[in-house]
């Protein structure tokens, strides 16, 4: 059964637990990824399959990178911070309300 995204390309997301946020930029309707990426995830945070994967532009206080997150471990970001990632500015165009809108939707 494919469950429905809980999030949207463009939103701003933060992780559950790790201090980092992020926009998402693609969305797997459940796990796509390898087994070697999902075996290094501890057991006791390793997410069921079954679900939403997101892909992020994510950064926190060191580093910008990509990351590729659960829907159980993620959380909206209503803080309106935009985010620095450098791809972010590449892809999407940034909306009043602190979420992204792809820059492809504006020109079509």
């Amino acid at each position: 059964m494919i469950k429905v995204a809980k999030y949207t390309i463009g939103q701003v997301v933060r992780h559950r637990i790790y201090a980092f946020r992020g926009v998402v930029f693609d969305i797997d309707p459940e796990f796509d990824n390898s087994d070697e990426w999902y075996e290094s995830i501890p057991e006791e945070v390793r997410p069921i399959k079954d679900q939403p994967f997101y892909h992020l532009f994510a950064e926190n206080d060191e580093t910008e990178y990509v990351a590729y997150v659960s829907e159980q471990n993620l959380l909206a970001d209503d803080s309106g911070e935009p985010i620095s990632h450098p791809r972010v500015e590449e892809v999407f165009v940034r909306k009043a309300d602190g979420n992204y809108v792809s820059r492809q939707t504006i020109h079509h």
